[in-house]
Order: C-alpha cells, then structure tokens, then sequence
C-alpha cells in the first residue's frame, strides 16, 4: 500500500502518461499534471486544442485525481468498487491519500476505459 503522496503523484501520473498518445500531457509543474487529447474539438461553447482527460494535483493531506470521463460519461462508471467512490469527492475528483494494489489496478482499468470511450467518440 502507497501511502507516501509524492509516490501516489507519480503513480498516477504514470499511468496517465502510458496512454501519450493519443493522449498528450498540456501541463507539468509541481502543482498541476494535466492531460488531453490531441484533437482540437468544442468543449462546451469554446473551441479548444485537446479535449480534456485528467488532472493530477498533489495537496497537503492527499492527491486530487480529476478524471472527466465520469463526469462525461457517467453511466459507463456506475460500477466503481465501494473502495474507489469512497475517495470521489463531487462528480469527478477523487482525493487519494493511500493507494492500495486493488485501487492502483481499478484506477488503470478506469483510464484505459476512459480512453477507449473517448477514443470511440472522436473526442481524442
């Protein structure tokens, strides 16, 4: 069990990272790790260069993985384990302060689902 923040940032944005491309990272600094697709497409009513993905954003007491696929596309994620939506806190961050081998496995099944929805929808 990761229980170390810094760990837990880097095994998140590991992950995030394996699926460059399609995927591409817009910001890496300390604070914020942010990845998006490479297409340029309407997010709402603004054209943007990369469809956004997800965010890695280390905080004092744990680290906030924003993921916007569940809050896209909420009905392909209703079956999260009781483990993981403990940690989500609103629509689509979860805040992470011990990452267990069950988590870190369902959290990379979630990216690649998340991937191949988007994929699937031309979003990436």
């Amino acid at each position: 069990m990761k229980t170390d923040l810094s760990e837990i940032r880097e095994t998140l944005q590991n992950m995030l990272t394996r699926h460059t491309p399609p995927l591409r990272v817009r910001r890496q600094s300390a604070e914020n790790f942010e990845v998006a697709g490479t297409k340029e497409t309407m997010q709402g009513k603004q054209k943007v260069d990369g469809y956004y993905f997800a965010s890695v954003m280390p905080k004092s007491k744990d680290v906030r993985f924003y993921y916007f696929p569940i809050y896209t596309h909420a009905d392909q994620f209703a079956g999260i384990s009781e483990e993981l939506r403990k940690c989500l806190k609103g629509k689509s961050c979860f805040h992470i302060k011990k990452l267990s081998p069950g988590l870190e496995s369902e959290i990379t099944e979630m990216i690649e689902k998340g991937v191949a929805i988007y994929l699937a929808d031309g979003l990436i």
